[in-house]
C-alpha cells in the first residue's frame, strides 16, 4: 500500500477492504484499482454483516466514479444564468462572501445548513461544528430527519437511548419470531434477506406487515396487509389480545418497566373487531399473529419507514415497543425492538451534531452539561452555541423568507422532500444556494455555486451501520485533480470566515476530536480509534475509553444493549400510553384513494447517483404507479397506460403497473425520480409532533387516465 498522510491508496492491482456507499448494512467489499481513476468491486467474505453478498447497487457502485458520471470542477452561476466551471478559490470566495453578507444583513439564523445521512461521521461532526461555531446559526438539520427520526424518538422515550438495532443482525436467525413492520429488505437491503431466510430454516416464523405483497412478504409465514396509516391501531389490537388471552409477562413488567397500567388501558380500547374495521386485517389474522409472536421464548419486532414516516410515527413505533415490553421481549437475549435504519450512515449521521437539536455523542443541545463538555472540546464559550433550530422540513419551508442563504452537503431535497414542488420553489427563492455533491443533482442544478466532492472510494472515514457498528471506510484511489473532500471544503470556508483553526482536513484527526466530544455521551466513541476499526472489523458503541492512566483492557464495545438495565434514570423501560388516530389526510369523495411510497431494488434514495448507472437504469428505468386490477378496471386502465396521480399538493404521471399484490384502495409509487413522475410532488408534509417526521407514507389522492 502507498501511504499519503493518514490516507491509504492501494498500489496497482492491490485490493483495499472497505464498505459500500449505499444503505445502512454498509456491506463489506474489496476495491481494486483498474486504471483511469476507477476500481473493480469484488466480494469481501470476512465482513460478518453481508458475508460477501452484494446487491446490484453495491456491485455497480464504482460506475459513478467514472469521469462522465461525476462532477470534476467547481461550477458557478454566470451572468447569463448558466453554471460554468471555475477554480476552487473563486468558488470558495463566492460562497464565503455571500454567507458573510447574508449574516451581516439578516443575522446568523438567516444562514441555513442542510446535511445528509450518507456523510461519514467525520463530515457530519465537522458540518455541525461549522454551523454552530463558524456561522453561529441554529438552522441546521439533515435528510435523516426523513428516515429514522420517529423510531429514534420512540426508542429514546422507551429505553432512554436510540440505536437502530440494540443487537447485531446475527441474532435475527436465532430468535423464534420476527414481526417486520413496513419494511421490504428484499429490495431495500437485499443481502440482509438471508437473515430472515435462515430464521425460517431454523424453525422460526416471519410475520410481514405491509399494504403490498412485496418480495419480502412473499417469504413470510404470515402477511398482514393493513390499510396505510393504520399500523398504530394494528399494534394496539395485538396488545389488546395479548392482555385478553393472558399472555402478558407479569413478572417482567413488574421488574423492568414502568407505565404499564396507562398503556394497558389505552390498548384495551382497541378491541379486535374495532381494529379490523380500521385496518382491514381480520380478527383471525390478528389472533394468529399474536399466537406466532408469543409462542417462542424469544421474539423481535423490527420497523422501517412504513410505520415511521407518519404524522403519528413516534406513537406507532411506541405501540410496537409496548408489544415487546408486555411480552417480555426487550432487554433479553435474542429479543427486542429494532429499527432497520435506511441511509448509509443514518445512525452515525444523527449522533454527532448535524441534527437541529443534538450535539456530538448524541447529546442534547438543551442540556447545559452537554453544552459545556462540547464547548470545551471546541474551545468556545458554551453560551456562544446557538440553541435548537428548525427540523428538516420546517427549515426547507423557511427558505427565502427567514433563511436567506443555504449550504447543502450530500442531499437532494428537490426529489426527496415532501411536497417537493413547493420545496423546489423555496430553494429557487433563496438569495444564495451552495451545494456540495458528487454529481450534478437536481438540487445542485439550482445552485449558485456547486462544489465537486470526493466519493467513498476516494476518501477515508467512518460510518455507523444499522447495528451501531462503527466501521472504517478506506481510500482506494486518488480523486481527480479538480475534486476535494468535504472536510477540505469546510476548512477553506472556515478560514475565509475568520476561523483559522479547528477544521482539520485529515479524517483521522477529525475522528480523534469526535472521540473527545462524544466521551461520556449516550453514543460514546471515545474508546474507538482507526486502528481498532481496521483490526476488529468494526466496534459497537457505546465504547468508552478507560480512565486516564488506567491499565485496564480497552472496552470491547457493546453489541447487545439493555441486557442488565435500560438507559433510563431508573433502569426501567417506559410504556407509552398511545391511542390510534386517523392519518393527517384521509380519503374523501375528491381524493378517494390512498398513496404510499417506497423504493425499488435497483435505485437508491433520490436516485442522484444510481440513475447514472446503465445497469441499474435498465432494471428500473423510471417511475410507475402500482395499482390493483379492480381499481384499474374502474379507471379503464391497462398495463403500461399513463396514469395521473393527483393530491392536494400536485400531480405526477407514470405508467400503470397492475398487480394483485396491493390493496384495492391503495396505489404505490417509488420516489427515486424527478420530473413529472416525482412521487414526492404528492406527499404530505404533515409532521409528527415529537420527531417532526413528515407523513410520506400515506396521503389521499385520485387517479386519472391520461389522454394524449
Amino acid at each position: 500500500m502507498q501511504n499519503t498522510g493518514t490516507h491509504t491508496t492501494a498500489a496497482p492491482g492491490a485490493a483495499t477492504p472497505t464498505h459500500c456507499p449505499y444503505c445502512a448494512l454498509q456491506c463489506g467489499m474489496n476495491l481494486t484499482p483498474v486504471g483511469g481513476g476507477t476500481v473493480e468491486v469484488s466480494e469481501r467474505a470476512d465482513f460478518p454483516v453481508n458475508r460477501g453478498a452484494l446487491c446490484g447497487k453495491g456491485r455497480t457502485a464504482a460506475a459513478v466514479l467514472a469521469p462522465g458520471a461525476r462532477l470534476s470542477s467547481p461550477l458557478v452561476r454566470s451572468d447569463d444564468g448558466a453554471l460554468v466551471p471555475t477554480g476552487w478559490d473563486e468558488a470558495l470566495d463566492r460562497i464565503a462572501g455571500n454567507l458573510e453578507r447574508t449574516r451581516a444583513r439578516y443575522g446568523a439564523d438567516a444562514l441555513g445548513v442542510f446535511g445528509g445521512g450518507g456523510l461519514t461521521n467525520e463530515k457530519a461532526y465537522a458540518l455541525g461544528k461549522f454551523a454552530r461555531v463558524v456561522l453561529g446559526t441554529s438552522q441546521i438539520d439533515y435528510n435523516g430527519r426523513f428516515c429514522m427520526s420517529s423510531a429514534a424518538a420512540a426508542g429514546t422515550r422507551a429505553f432512554g437511548l436510540d440505536r437502530g438495532l440494540p443487537f447485531p443482525l446475527e441474532d435475527v436467525p436465532k430468535t423464534g419470531c420476527v414481526i417486520l413492520v413496513g419494511s421490504n429488505p428484499a429490495e431495500t437491503m437485499p443481502p440482509s434477506l438471508r437473515y430472515f431466510t435462515e430464521l425460517r430454516e431454523n424453525g422460526g416464523t416471519l410475520i410481514v406487515i405491509d399494504p403490498r405483497r412485496t418480495k419480502t412478504a412473499e417469504q413470510a409465514d404470515l402477511h398482514l396487509a393493513p390499510r396505510p396509516g393504520t399500523d398504530l391501531a394494528l399494534a394496539l389490537g395485538m396488545l389488546h389480545l395479548v392482555v385478553a388471552e393472558g399472555r402478558v409477562d407479569e413478572v417482567y413488567v413488574e421488574e423492568r418497566t414502568s407505565g404499564w397500567e396507562e398503556a394497558r388501558a389505552a390498548a384495551m380500547a382497541h378491541w379486535p373487531e374495532h381494529v379490523e374495521r380500521i385496518t382491514g386485517v381480520s380478527v383471525p389474522e390478528l389472533r394468529e399473529a399474536v399466537r406466532l409472536f408469543c409462542a417462542p421464548e424469544a421474539a423481535m419486532v423490527l420497523t422501517a419507514r412504513g410505520p415511521e414516516q407518519q404524522a403519528k410515527g413516534t406513537d406507532t413505533v411506541g405501540a410496537w415497543i409496548n408489544l415487546c415490553l408486555a411480552t417480555g421481549r426487550a432487554g433479553r437475549p435474542l429479543s427486542g425492538y429494532g429499527c432497520l435504519t435506511g441511509q448509509g450512515n443514518g445512525q452515525g449521521g444523527r449522533e454527532h451534531g448535524q441534527k437541529a437539536d443534538q450535539l456530538p455523542g448524541y447529546r442534547k443541545l438543551t442540556d447545559p452539561a452537554a453544552r459545556r463538555h462540547v464547548a470545551e472540546v471546541w474551545g468556545v464559550d458554551p453560551d456562544a452555541l446557538p440553541g435548537p433550530g428548525r427540523s428538516a422540513y420546517e427549515l426547507l419551508d423557511a427558505l427565502g423568507t427567514d433563511v436567506r442563504s443555504l449550504l447543502v452537503m450530500g442531499s437532494n431535497p428537490v426529489v426527496s422532500a415532501p411536497r417537493a414542488a413547493h420545496i423546489e420553489g423555496r430553494l429557487r427563492s433563496l438569495d444564495f444556494l451552495a451545494v456540495c455533491d458528487v454529481v450534478l443533482s437536481e438540487t445542485a442544478e439550482l445552485a449558485d455555486v456547486v462544489l465537486p466532492v470526493t466519493q467513498w472510494a476516494e476518501e477515508t472515514g467512518t460510518t455507523t451501520n444499522l447495528e451501531g457498528r462503527v466501521l472504517l471506510r478506506r481510500r482506494a484511489i486518488t480523486p481527480p485533480g479538480g475534486v476535494r473532500g468535504d472536510l477540505e471544503v469546510l476548512h477553506g470556508l472556515a478560514g475565509r470566515l475568520g476561523v483559522e483553526k479547528g477544521f482539520p482536513t485529515e479524517p483521522e484527526e477529525v475522528f480523534e476530536e469526535l472521540r473527545r466530544a462524544s466521551a461520556g455521551g449516550p453514543a460514546d466513541y471515545s474508546g474507538i480509534d482507526y486502528r481498532r476499526l481496521a483490526e476488529e472489523n468494526g466496534v459497537f458503541w457505546p465504547c468508552p475509553a478507560p480512565p486516564a492512566g488506567d491499565d485496564a483492557e480497552p472496552h470491547p464495545g457493546t453489541p447487545r444493549l439493555f441486557l442488565d438495565r435500560f438507559a433510563t434514570e431508573d433502569g426501567r423501560a417506559r410504556f407509552a400510553p398511545v391511542t390510534h388516530r386517523p392519518s393527517a389526510e384521509e380519503p374523501d369523495d375528491e381524493y378517494p384513494v390512498l398513496l404510499t411510497t417506497g423504493r425499488v431494488v435497483a435505485q437508491y434514495q433520490s436516485g442522484a447517483q444510481t440513475r447514472r448507472v446503465a445497469e441499474l437504469n435498465a432494471a428500473a428505468p423510471g417511475p410507475f404507479v402500482e395499482l390493483h386490477p379492480r381499481l384499474a378496471a374502474r379507471l379503464g386502465a391497462a398495463e403500461g397506460d399513463p396514469l395521473a396521480v393527483v393530491s392536494r399538493r400536485g400531480r405526477a404521471v407514470a405508467p400503470a403497473r397492475i398487480t394483485t399484490g396491493i390493496r384495492p384502495d391503495t396505489v404505490f409509487m417509488p420516489f427515486h425520480w424527478p420530473g413529472e413522475g416525482r412521487a414526492n410532488t404528492l406527499t404530505n408534509p404533515a409532521l409528527d409532533p415529537t420527531s417532526r417526521m413528515p407523513e410520506f407514507k400515506v396521503c389521499a389522492v385520485r387517479v386519472e387516465t391520461v389522454t394524449s
